[in-house]
């Protein structure tokens, strides 16, 4: 029977592998276009309510891991994970039917906005791994490790749902 620890650096693995992958294939499917497919205009607020949705899911998970909560933290977490998948689906369908909205902003507040999407796409990337192991370290019941990395992952996986949704609402009114 293979332990925990065996199983852990299977998993790293396809923690590795995954957190190259998914940057690449999202970089790579923006070139993309779907001909004759129509474009999916109606996106961008779906998967900005997603990253919201994510951002609640985070705060009320570490809130009842907090209060002892061990199952519901679980469920949400997976949940959370679950609407990142989903934020990212919908995301890559919205860039391969539809051109990039430029910010049509000025003054100050252009920086402002770039400022905040630069960090959410870099942060974006690398906050991938910070999740799986967080997760995987989780799974396999190494607690100590997982509180430790999670204290990273948490404010990472923060910041990219809630600057997902503030970029949405800075870029809204352009699109």
């Amino acid at each position: 029977m293979e332990t925990s620890i065996e199983n852990t650096k299977k998993y790293n693995v396809w923690i590795w592998m995954l957190s190259i992958a998914i940057p690449i294939a999202v970089a790579a499917l923006f070139s993309v276009k779907i001909p004759g497919v129509e474009r999916l205009g109606f996106l961008p607020p779906i998967y900005a309510t997603i990253n919201g949705i994510t951002a609640i899911l985070l705060v009320i998970a570490v809130y009842q891991i907090r209060k002892g909560n061990r199952k519901l933290h679980e469920r949400l977490m997976k949940t959370a994970i679950g609407c990142s998948v989903l934020f990212l689906l919908l995301y890559i369908a919205y860039h391969m039917t539809s051109d990039s909205t430029l910010y049509g902003g000025e003054g100050m507040l252009k920086y402002v906005y770039y400022f905040i999407l630069l960090t959410h796409i870099l942060l974006s990337i690398i906050v991938i791994p910070f999740v799986l192991i967080t997760y995987v370290r989780a799974i396999s019941g190494q607690f100590y490790k997982h509180r430790k990395i999670a204290r990273i992952t948490y404010p990472l996986w923060l910041y990219v749902a809630v600057s997902g949704v503030i970029v949405y609402l800075m870029i809204s009114s352009y699109y």
